[in-house]
């Protein structure tokens, strides 16, 4: 097992290079707006929806339910394959009227309403809690995972002074958004190097969950047919794999992450935001599908080598990606799978708190601050600084209730059940945005 010190070092040195990358991003790719590559980073950054939902959760739902991980991808792949014209008139109405949220759009389609504004900021700020509490349960469980924790063997995560691991992480990244998030007033301004990093770390999850696939499926079986025949032999497998289609639970979760591709804060800034052009859409309409086919390729033979290969009870299925290579000593393709886990967090955590920052600005501080103001004499006063002061302060202050709502729920949850939380609430918005 890994020292509890050294896991820190690589998740905080990994986060550190995202600083580097966004900095990079930020000074050399300003001048190359537009260019060649621009059209990937946009199309790798949305697949910020693969969040450590999919790269643990999706293998523990398998394990559990076995297909009914598959709605939560159709979704985003028939919204981008086949109704990405949809997306690019959204993106051009938002573009029009200078639209930074989901809230600033349901309000423009309303009359430019603020109370409309202000009911979807609440709706998405607290819909979006349990989602970022997930993201900090599967860093700081696999930690634990790495550092020799089971459901039957607990162990005291390491401490930073008097904070816990979790904790420590989460001011890490809510440092990270602040920095490469609230740089410049205008949330319009496309935010390159945040871009950047997000989609490399779009690379490095996809990167890392297929190795952990190959690793299980050829060094542990040694290969598919291998592979097959064994979990064909499976009375276990055979009984979670064969189970009739829900037909009712498939079209729900369907329609939940069709919506909630669109509608969820960081998807719709990575999305409509940070949009340059035509072609950028039409390159996601089949790259992102891609992205989304390849990344649960091994879902399915990760999960059943987890059945076949861990005894019920020892192992979490959510973190199977993590103990499968544990337990036959490959230390090194379990901390691989560890960078990618946190990569996929962070980028999730990052994004939406920026995104969740502008919406609360746009939506509820700045039409309080012009009301305020109307009944003053006229003011030159400058506004950015204080407002750029109010966004700092909503990141750090989702950053931290994702966290409390993460220690609320405690082990109870599965990663996927905390998921599908965020999805009901943020298709609440989808009748008056598709809808209006």
């Amino acid at each position: 097992m890994f020292e509890g010190w050294w896991i820190i070092a690589v998740a905080l040195g990994y986060v550190s290079a995202l600083f580097a990358l966004a900095w990079f991003g930020d000074r050399v790719m300003r001048s190359k707006k537009g260019g060649s590559g621009r059209p990937l980073i946009y199309a790798l950054s949305i697949a910020i929806y693969c969040t450590s939902w999919t790269f643990f959760g999706s293998v523990g739902q398998a394990a559990e339910t076995g297909y009914d991980f598959i709605p939560v991808y159709l979704g985003p792949i028939l919204l981008f394959a086949l109704g990405w014209p949809l997306v690019l008139r959204i993106v051009q109405l938002a573009k029009s009227q200078n639209i930074t949220s989901v809230a600033d759009f349901l309000a423009a389609r309303y009359g430019k309403s603020p109370a409309v504004a202000a009911i979807a900021t609440l709706v998405a700020f607290v819909g979006v809690l349990p989602y970022v509490a997930l993201q900090l349960k599967a860093i700081a469980v696999s930690i634990e995972t790495l550092l020799g924790g089971s459901p039957l063997v607990t162990i005291e995560l390491p401490r930073v002074g008097f904070m816990d691991t979790a904790f420590a992480i989460s001011l890490t990244l809510a440092a990270f958004a602040i920095l490469f998030g609230t740089r410049h007033i205008d949330a319009t301004e496309h935010q390159d190097g945040l871009m950047l990093a997000v989609a490399t770390e779009s690379l490095v999850k996809l990167t890392a969950f297929i190795a952990v696939g190959l690793f299980v499926v050829f060094a542990m079986f040694g290969g598919p047919l291998s592979f097959w025949a064994e979990a064909s032999a499976s009375r276990e497998v055979q009984a979670i794999f064969g189970q009739e289609l829900r037909g009712g639970t498939w079209l729900t979760v369907t329609f939940l992450s069709f919506v909630s591709a669109l509608l969820l804060p960081r998807q719709f800034h990575v999305t409509v935001v940070e949009n340059n052009s035509a072609t950028e859409v039409r390159r996601a309409a089949w790259l992102f599908p891609v992205y989304l086919v390849l990344i649960n390729l091994f879902v399915v033979p990760i999960a059943v080598a987890g059945l076949l290969r861990l005894p019920r009870g020892s192992a979490d299925p959510d973190f199977f990606v993590l103990t499968l290579p544990l337990s036959v000593g490959a230390e090194w393709t379990s901390l691989l799978a560890f960078v990618g886990g946190l990569s996929a967090a962070t980028a999730m955590v990052i994004v939406e708190s920026v995104a969740l920052s502008i919406m609360i600005c746009n939506g509820v501080v700045v039409p309080l601050m012009l009301r305020h103001r109307l009944n003053e004499p006229v003011s030159h006063e400058d506004m950015a600084t204080p407002l750029l002061l109010v966004r700092r302060i909503v990141i750090g202050a989702v950053v931290l209730l994702g966290y409390l709502v993460y220690k609320a729920l405690g082990d109870s949850q599965a990663l996927a059940a905390i998921g599908l939380v965020s999805f009901a609430a943020i298709a609440q918005l989808a009748p008056a945005f598709f809808g209006g």
